[in-house]
């Protein structure tokens, strides 16, 4: 990953003009702002289209071309503006569980990131679709932490840490992990799994989600749904193609360059 990062344009994609120093509080700012700002979606797996990790090719989807990602490629932009302003990120890699048995093994398949700054180190996960962290924790095991939305709380054991998230009064397991820094070659053949193969979830259905200061908005193949901290979730099936495309647009704020290929793409989903 060459080339010098425009954490100018960064930081306008995400709409944050605040100060920007590596403490806390910048973290968990920026960590918010570009979960809101820039959705979590699967349009050019789904379409066939090759998924790059190198920088400069984030950077113009994500930043210029107005587009969103997935783990890798939220989580490589990420760790760029946060090395840029002063902070020291290594990339982990997690075994995904939300959704299955706390005992299931799985791929390594997510990219999450270890950052710190002076003696304080924080993990931080911008690219976890429906239940993104929008904002950063502090790397205490055993204590809930508080955020805009649900608290999140990290345990260890024996050197392994499980991200959990209290829904609706339980503790859900999202990952398990190690803090052994992985080399960008790790990220590199994970993606090239998830993007390609061609039984991958990311293959198959259209994903997308969009985390707020009050609400997560997900959308899988035509189910559209809102959720708000202590209501029940709000679901609506979306006739067609087209008005997916609308909801894409409008709801999860993205630009469509080939929206006749998108919708092509959407019809042939079951």
């Amino acid at each position: 990953m060459t080339g010098a990062f425009d954490l100018h344009a960064y930081l306008q994609r995400i709409g944050h003009a605040g100060p920007v120093e590596p403490d806390d509080a910048t973290l968990g700012a920026l960590a918010a702002a570009h979960a809101a700002a820039i959705p979590f979606e699967n349009l050019d797996p789904l379409c066939g289209v090759p998924v790059s990790l190198q920088l400069e090719a984030i950077a113009h989807k994500l930043v210029r071309l107005g587009r969103g990602g997935y783990c890798f490629e939220q989580n490589q932009l990420f760790a760029a503006a946060l090395r840029a302003i002063g902070y020291t990120v290594h990339g982990l890699i997690a075994r995904v569980l939300w959704n299955q048995p706390e005992d299931a093994i799985t791929a390594q398949t997510h990219m999450l990131l270890l950052v710190s700054a002076g003696e304080e180190r924080w993990l931080a996960d911008v690219g976890f679709g429906s239940m993104t962290l929008a904002g950063a924790l502090r790397l205490e095991p055993g204590v809930p932490q508080a955020t805009a939305l649900e608290p999140f709380r990290l345990l260890e054991h024996d050197g392994e840490w499980r991200m959990q998230a209290c829904v609706r009064g339980d503790w859900l397991t999202l990952y398990r992990f190690d803090l052994q820094p992985r080399e960008h070659i790790d990220f590199v053949v994970a993606n090239h799994f998830v993007s390609t193969f061609p039984d991958s979830r990311f293959v198959r259905r259209l994903v997308a989600a969009r985390t707020c200061a009050d609400r997560r908005l997900s959308l899988l193949d035509r189910e559209f749904t809102v959720r708000r901290p202590g209501f029940e979730p709000a679901r609506r099936t979306l006739r067609d193609a087209a008005e997916v495309c609308r909801v894409l647009e409008q709801d999860f704020l993205l630009r469509l360059a080939d929206r006749a290929r998108l919708e092509r793409r959407i019809e042939q989903l079951s």
